[in-house]
């Protein structure tokens, strides 16, 4: 029946809704905030703050103050407890989003409703549109390296999950997904199987069975699909015997798993024997996903941010294939979609859609004396620069981030800082610059995610001399003596030479360039910087701490910064680390 219902796509007509809708970015920007403000209006939070139904912007700023997410705390609390009177939306919120809680070490409750999975599922159309115009998808699949966490219910009997698991679990994603011709290899009963592992196993089966039909390869962040081919290169040649016996690995224990794929796993010697010599035929795994998947166009998953760092080993993989860089939202919701899918990740910028929300920009000025740290956070924020609308930012500045979303969200601080590198007709388009948390800070020292990808990168070069590479790595500030210093963790690829690694100790402390940390360094009012190696695996029981709390492998980032406050990850980290070196570059 569903197929039935299932609408052809016109891509077309998408992008003229699209281009139309950009034109005149102002008014419907406006229209939107009126929308939300009138569907809205009965909620407690908006009532308390005196609009009394007025719903233009200059009254909607003058009534509504900034908030981060501790602000909203207690109301969120509330809605989850099952307080039945409108609090901060009209309508009665049912499900909840659990953030991946890699930032603060534990997740934040966000508000979900339908009206925010349509603004997701306008931004899987968006983008797919733009995209298929470069690489036309015909009837095939999509692998699709997706997972969903378990469902639970809150004191007051919401249903909550992560954001990717609230939006996989409903009818509309299935049938957008087929609309868009982006279906799953897999079977449902493997993307919301109870083992990770075993998932991603039947991922990679299910992929090898439908080859010839996979037309690109996805997940939503781009170190899942990393991590999917290292797993690969261990369990190829089981996964070739399970093709040539047609008999699922003992590997899987979960009785839906192995129901489900004993409908599609049968006995097929030539297949297993194809890809056998496919694989043997490779050097060092290069060009590994086209060999497997000779009729896929591109890579496709986030790849801005956090996520650059996986790029250098997801292009080994993918060879001549493009990556696509996926859209720009978090899991309060979307911002804008990937609309110039031919540009390389490191360049992807990101057009807002002016009907999903209604958004704000602080000016900030970069390396500006102005700037203060404020909030919990420690965010950067510049104190007498006023937020701005959506048609007011100008090309090449830089800004943090306010959402008012659909969902109960009023003039949210994101906490992202993007960069305005042009407009899409009256929109802007958006690159991601960093969190606008302040990752690691001593003193008058101010480095960010991006300072510590840098220096990384930086360091990594003189690894990379060696054939080795930085599998993960992440930071901490240790306050446990005087002078404080930078720790950074990395899991590398092999083993390095004492003095190999000493020499990327000491590059790391010269790349972060930041003048505050530099001078630092040079009176000792920082000490030096440390680098722990930690044994093969480290990041991966890291993970698995953060999938105990309830997180989903589709939202799991690396956290870049472990704060004191996180003593489990710490513990984990320090646990495992096999050789520490202290820099002697200043």
């Amino acid at each position: 029946m569903l197929e039935k219902m299932v609408e052809a796509f016109d891509g077309e007509k998408v992008i003229e809704q699209f281009e139309e809708m950009t034109r005149d970015a102002e008014r419907v920007q406006k229209e939107t905030l009126k929308k939300i403000l009138e569907e809205n209006g009965s909620a407690e939070y908006l009532q308390n703050l005196g609009l009394n139904g007025r719903t233009d912007p200059q009254s909607f700023k003058d009534c509504v103050p900034l908030v981060y997410h501790e602000d909203l705390e207690s109301y969120i609390q509330r809605i989850a407890d099952g307080a039945s009177s409108p609090i901060l939306t009209g309508k009665p919120i049912k499900t909840i989003s659990l953030s991946s809680g890699t930032t603060q070490g534990r997740p934040k409750l966000i508000p979900f409703n339908d009206e925010l999975l349509e603004t997701t599922m306008q931004i899987y159309r968006t983008s797919f549109a733009f995209r298929n115009k470069e690489f036309p998808i015909r009837n095939g699949k999509a692998l699709q390296f997706i997972y969903s966490s378990k469902q639970f219910k809150t004191k007051g009997g919401l249903a909550a999950g992560t954001a990717t698991t609230n939006v996989y679990r409903s009818a509309k994603f299935k049938s957008t997904m087929k609309t868009i011709q982006s279906q799953c290899c897999s079977p449902d009963e493997v993307i919301f199987g109870p083992d990770f592992h075993q998932s991603l196993y039947c991922h990679l089966l299910c992929g090898l069975i439908f080859r010839d039909e996979v037309q690109f390869v996805f997940s939503t962040f781009a170190h899942s699909i990393v991590h999917a081919f290292r797993t690969f290169e261990l369990v190829w040649e089981e996964l070739c015997g399970d093709i040539r016996d047609g008999v699922l690995s003992s590997r899987v224990t979960a009785l839906s798993i192995r129901t489900a794929m004993s409908k599609i796993l049968k006995p097929n010697p030539e297949l297993a024997d194809l890809i056998y010599q496919k694989c043997a035929g490779l050097s060092n795994w290069y060009g590994l996903i086209p060999e497997l998947f000779p009729n896929a166009q591109y890579i496709y998953g986030i790849m801005t941010g956090s996520m650059e760092p996986y790029l250098k080993k997801l292009r080994h993989y993918a060879g001549h294939l493009p990556l696509m860089s996926a859209d720009y939202g978090s899991s309060e919701g979307w911002v804008g979609a990937n609309v110039n899918p031919m540009l390389p990740p490191e360049m992807a910028t990101f057009v807002v859609l002016p009907n999903i929300g209604y958004f704000e920009f602080i000016p900030l000025k970069e390396n500006s004396q102005d700037q203060e740290q404020e909030g919990d956070g420690g965010a950067i924020v510049a104190k007498e620069n006023k937020p701005v609308g959506l048609t007011e930012v100008k090309v090449g500045e830089v800004y943090e981030i306010i959402v008012t979303n659909v969902a109960g969200l009023y003039r949210y601080r994101l906490g992202d800082v993007v960069k305005v590198m042009g407009f899409h007709n009256a929109t802007p388009e958006l690159k991601f610059m960093c969190r606008s948390n302040l990752l690691l800070s001593i003193n008058i020292d101010k480095n960010t995610e991006k300072d510590l990808q840098l220096a990384v990168e930086a360091a990594g070069n003189v690894l990379a001399a060696e054939k080795l590479e930085v599998v993960e790595f992440t930071s901490h500030v240790d306050l446990s003596r005087e002078p404080g210093h930078y720790v950074i963790f990395w899991e590398i690829s092999g083993e390095a030479k004492g003095e190999v690694l000493g020499e990327c100790c000491n590059c790391l402390d010269r790349a972060f360039l930041d003048a505050g940390y530099m001078s630092s360094r040079k009176v000792n009012a920082i000490g030096a910087l440390e680098l722990r190696v930690v044994g093969k695996g480290t990041f991966h029981k890291i993970m698995n701490h953060y999938l105990s709390l309830g997180a989903a492998v589709s939202q799991y980032k690396t956290p870049r910064c472990v704060s004191p406050a996180n003593t489990t990850v710490l513990q984990i980290l320090c646990a495992n680390v096999v050789k520490s070196y202290f820099s002697t570059a200043f």
